[in-house]
């Protein structure tokens, strides 16, 4: 290996820790108390193609995505989501991970007919999931 590569993987691997120490340091705490959780739809039921999902949420305050304020954050949705992300980072948005990051307590989702997973999972102003998760328990629904 060249001194030039070398010393380029070395920068890379430098540069990598740092920005995951800093994430792993910006991880906020979450108070025992808080809970989040779907108001509408509720498990086992069954809804239109486009349906109204309303979030709650106990024990915390919403927060704008980037606004670091103590003891808040804001919701993502998991849809079919089968093993959950790496807590220790951000969020990733997809189409199964929907962020709500101006903090947002209801949305309309639309799905395609037949059996779906919901789950919320509250993130802190950099979309990171609170030391102690805030999550709720996974819903399954039908969608005629």
């Amino acid at each position: 290996m060249s001194g030039y590569r070398f010393l380029a993987l070395f920068a890379l691997l430098v540069l990598h820790s740092s920005v995951l120490g800093t994430l792993a340091n910006a991880a906020t705490p979450s108070p025992s108390n808080a809970r989040v959780f779907l108001i509408t739809p509720q498990d086992g039921e069954v809804v239109p193609q486009t349906f109204k999902v309303k979030f709650g949420l106990e024990g915390m305050r919403l927060a704008k995505a980037g606004e670091r304020v103590p003891n808040s954050g804001h919701h993502h949705l998991l849809i079919n989501i089968d093993s959950l992300v790496d807590f220790a980072l951000p969020l990733p948005a997809t189409n199964n991970i929907l962020h709500f990051g101006g903090g947002q307590i209801e949305t309309e989702l639309t799905l395609p007919k037949g059996k779906h997973t919901l789950q919320l999972l509250l993130g802190d102003h950099l979309h990171i999931p609170h030391v102690k998760p805030v999550i709720s328990q996974k819903i399954t629904i039908v969608v005629r």
